[in-house]
């Protein structure tokens, strides 16, 4: 995220979420919770708009993110699980959704993101559907403090694993004269339109869902789309 991140690129990005979120609520949110909030990236833009939260798995995310904004509570926590007895004006998951890997792991994240909203409070959730999701490839590189870093990510359906995609990792790390070359993979939650309907049905929450194209489409190597989808709703 530190030599990847394109600043413009994220503020673009997250300042469609806020849009959607003040145009989705009655009334204007002053509080937000973000589950899966990483190295706190996204942050940056949201808490000039909201009181924010963040949560996530990661310590060493936290730790990092603690760094960057001191002036936002950063919470360890599994959003399958987390409780924390109070209420948000509106909880977003925006770019950690695909880590739930089942239909009892995303059933467990979207309650609790229901759970922890008030009433009238707005639920973001950003999402890839099965209708929609292809095998992509995509290449992105920068530079930061004289450390060069090149990622290749593939994006593979694999047809026997249902409900998942794999996306896989490869980081050339180039500094002072020398490569390093690290790898990641991870099996990820990719479901139909359907089974999310059924979990949004069984959190009592209306969404409505709107296409967010073109935000990694530069990315992709030999062109191609990287379509997104956007749910919102109220708690009722």
């Amino acid at each position: 995220e530190d030599w990847l991140a394109d600043p413009a690129e994220y503020e673009h990005e997250v300042m469609v979420y806020v849009d959607l979120i003040k145009r989705t609520a009655a009334e204007p949110p002053a509080t937000l919770l973000h589950l899966g909030s990483g190295a706190g990236g996204y942050d940056v833009i949201f808490k000039r708009h909201f009181i924010v939260t963040g949560v996530d798995l990661s310590l060493g995310m936290l730790n990092k993110a603690r760094i960057v904004h001191p002036d936002i509570e950063y919470i360890e926590g599994d959003m399958r699980t987390l409780r924390l007895n109070r209420q948000f004006d509106a909880v977003a998951i925006p770019d950690s959704i695909d880590y739930m890997a089942s239909k009892d792991d995303l059933r467990q994240a979207i309650q609790t993101a229901v759970m922890h909203l008030k009433t009238g409070g707005v639920l973001l959730v950003v999402a890839k559907t099965r209708e929609t999701f292809q095998n992509n490839n995509f290449a992105y590189s920068g530079e930061k403090d004289a450390i060069h870093v090149t990622l290749f990510e593939s994006n593979y359906i694999n047809p026997f694993r249902p409900n998942t995609y794999e996306a896989t990792f490869v980081y050339l790390v180039r500094q002072q004269g020398k490569l390093t070359i690290h790898t990641d993979h991870h099996v990820l939650g990719l479901f139909s339109q359907a089974v999310w309907d059924e979990v949004f049905k069984n959190a009592r929450i209306t969404m409505k869902k709107t296409n967010l194209d073109g935000i990694y489409d530069s990315y992709l190597l030999k062109g191609g789309k990287y379509p997104l989808t956007v749910f919102m709703g109220q708690k009722a």
